[in-house]
């Protein structure tokens, strides 16, 4: 997938989820903020309750969806026969949409009443959507191949040399040699404590200042701004394998822990959902079978 079109799937798998999710609020804005004990009263509440037409349907579909999104991608990554159906970080992207989707659905079919042992499902799902997105950060910390495979430190370092002899290509081809040691005063990265914390976020953020820095530099030197974008690109880059490459064992780390407390969640998410669908069964509620 060219870089244009994976930007477009991108594009539209997030256009999906807000254009759901306020078409829902649009619908139900009304029925969902009158209090639990006047719903009763409402025209919309045999349609939005949990057991309603809307509001049962948007159940079945948000499990449905959350099922497809986990075992699919585990399926993928345990399966290496299926890699020509595409890369894994595609099908990370593609979980991380079903599985925030399925949740918003889900979140909609209680209309907001959330009670008895299902809540125990909910508030793991909840927990699960929030540990996803520390996860999918911490993910992206760890530089991968286009598949999804780890690379090797020697990997990355390499990615950074091939960096800095193009940056110093661009630089030597444009500037002056003053200017040169100037640009690279600023790329020097300050030693920090590997495997802090603290050390990662304060350089993740400092990295903003050096590249507006650049930039004004750049801007001053009479930089054409094509050219700019593309040694602006160049400078990003040298940064986050710098920083990647100092915090990679930190970051392997958490990624360890990160699993630990996922995957307890996802499990209780899915037990007890199996129960509440069983148990809806046993009483009926079948929606439109």
């Amino acid at each position: 997938m060219s870089p244009v079109a994976h930007k477009i799937y991108i594009s539209t798998l997030a256009a999906i989820i807000i254009i759901c999710t306020a078409f829902l609020i649009f619908y139900g804005a009304s029925y969902y903020s009158t209090s639990l004990e006047e719903r009763f009263y409402h025209p919309a509440h045999t349609q939005l309750k949990p057991s309603g037409i809307y509001g049962h349907g948007l159940g079945i579909v948000g499990t449905l969806l959350i099922l497809i999104g986990v075992f699919g991608y585990m399926i993928r990554k345990r399966k290496k026969s299926l890699a020509r159906l595409g890369a894994l970080k595609y099908w990370l992207e593609f979980h991380i949409f079903l599985c925030t989707l399925g949740p918003i659905f889900v979140l909609f079919h209680t209309a907001f009443k959330f009670g008895g042992i299902v809540s125990v499902s909910f508030w793991s799902m909840v927990a699960v959507v929030a540990s996803g997105v520390v996860g999918r950060f911490i993910y992206k910390q760890i530089p991968r191949t286009i598949q999804g495979r780890e690379l090797s430190l020697n990997e990355i370092k390499e990615m950074k040399d091939k960096i800095q002899e193009e940056l110093q290509l661009n630089l030597s081809g444009t500037t002056g040699s003053g200017f040169d040691l100037q640009i690279s005063s600023l790329l020097l990265v300050e030693m920090s404590s590997v495997g802090s914390i603290s050390s990662f976020f304060s350089r993740y953020f400092s990295e903003f200042s050096k590249v507006a820095a650049i930039n004004r530099n750049l801007k001053e030197s009479g930089v054409p701004p094509s050219k700019r974008k593309s040694m602006l690109k160049l400078v990003k880059g040298e940064l986050g394998l710098v920083r990647r490459i100092e915090n990679l064992v930190l970051m392997q780390k958490l990624f360890r822990y990160w699993h630990v407390a996922h995957l307890p969640f996802a499990l209780i998410m899915l037990i007890i959902m199996v129960i509440h669908v069983a148990v809806t069964l046993a009483f009926g509620y079948k929606w439109i079978f």
